[in-house]
């Protein structure tokens, strides 16, 4: 299994019981949740990028 990074996340209290509850629904934790939907979300975003967005350019420091 890969090394997972932890970080702190501020988050509403009214969005995290709405995350709760959606992730009982699908039998996960809410970390699971919440990292499964990032996953999701970079996915569909890489699919709609062109070829050539998201790519560090040559002259970025």
């Amino acid at each position: 299994m890969k090394e997972r990074k932890p970080f702190l996340l501020r988050i509403d209290p009214e969005l995290f019981a709405e995350l709760e509850r959606w992730a009982a629904d699908e039998f996960r934790s809410v970390n699971a949740q919440v990292e499964y939907l990032l996953k999701d979300a970079v996915q569909r975003r890489k699919k709609n990028q062109p070829k050539d967005e998201g790519k560090p350019s040559e002259t970025a420091n």
